[in-house]
């Protein structure tokens, strides 16, 4: 049983929700903030659990106690769609944020001051009228290595912790990117669970709107797997990494966005083989996050974007579906 923890759910539409018991119940935990705003960035402080950020449509938003108040970080960002955000692991004074339409802002003061970096990024798109920035992912192998994934642009790659910024993705099967995770290699097996390893050197996932790609040369140039032919559907979003458990990759899967059915894929060698973890019956749409905290490795949770939230607590091999449901889900964590 999972020792006592804080699950949040950030919603569209409803902000962001908190459970005190794993999920059982809920309340709304938006003093400081909109009631009823978009969320769809939150991260956790690498070193401070009641620390979290919170990106919605009004700009960049800051807890020190676990989400009972909110404050607004005043920067460039007020006013801005904020769709993602990473807080450097080896550096929490670094921040850095994408925006909708795609921008990206860094402060290295802990928020205290900001700079637009340099970086060429497409931001209109006809079919979702503005490119956003959908994910940026530090690079647990190379301090100072950042990932940045655009919807509908692309890859950009960072070697100075968001300073300056660079074009890669070579051979991507679209430049609609969802997710990014760096799979660090020649991890130790798994007791318990064979051939659970990274075979190799490093290599990187990012995950499309037609398929997951792998690059085994630090991003320059990328393979489509081919995912609909081993999974349902070929529509890939969120991925994780549960930590301290190498070789093991959790993946989201649906039909469509949001669509109306998906599953969680799971693959304990690194990427090279998938499987459809053990879930009470498909979700109602995409399995669009995951939620995972050094604290407990084993503790995972997952949520669809139409509203259902799972738990796992052997790693994502298998789920259990949480009684309550919301509207839109576009963000989850959970701390000690």
């Amino acid at each position: 049983m999972a020792k006592p923890h804080r699950l949040y759910v950030g919603t569209i539409g409803e902000g962001l929700f908190r459970s005190l018991d794993g999920g059982e119940t809920f309340t709304r935990t938006c003093d400081g903030m909109f009631v009823e705003c978009h969320v769809r960035a939150l991260v956790v402080h690498p070193r401070d659990p009641k620390t979290l950020f919170l990106g919605n449509e009004l700009g960049l938003f800051k807890t020190c106690d676990g989400a009972d108040h909110w404050s607004q970080i005043e920067s460039p960002l007020d006013g801005k769609q904020v769709w993602s955000i990473l807080v450097m692991p080896n550096d929490p004074d670094v921040i850095l944020v994408g925006t909708c339409p795609s921008r990206i802002f860094r402060s290295a003061e802990g928020g205290r001051t900001w700079e637009e970096p340099k970086v060429e990024l497409r931001q209109d798109c006809p079919r979702i009228i503005s490119t956003r920035v959908t994910t940026l992912s530090a690079d647990p192998t190379a301090p100072g290595t950042v990932w940045c994934g655009v919807e509908i642009d692309g890859l950009r790659r960072s070697r100075d912790a968001g300073k300056t910024w660079e074009k890669v993705g070579a051979g991507l099967s679209s430049q609609d990117i969802h997710s990014v995770a760096v799979i660090p290699g020649e991890p130790e097996a798994i007791p318990g669970e064979p051939e659970a390893s990274a075979p190799g050197g490093k290599k990187l996932l990012a995950t499309t709107n037609n398929d997951l790609n792998v690059s085994t040369d630090d991003g320059a140039t990328w393979k489509p797997q081919g995912i609909g032919k081993v999974l349902p559907w070929p529509y890939c979003r969120g991925l994780a990494l549960p930590v301290g458990r190498p070789g093991v990759v959790l993946l989201g899967n649906g039909d469509a966005p949001p669509g109306c059915v998906g599953l969680i894929a799971r693959s304990t060698d690194g990427g090279a083989t998938w499987q459809p973890a053990k879930m009470p019956g498909r979700s109602n749409s995409t399995m669009w996050n995951f939620a995972t905290h050094p604290a407990d490795p084993e503790l995972v949770y997952a949520s669809s974007v139409s509203g259902q939230v799972y738990q796992s607590s052997d790693a994502g091999a298998s789920w259990n579906k949480l009684p309550r449901e919301f509207g839109e889900i576009r963000a989850l964590a959970w701390t000690p």
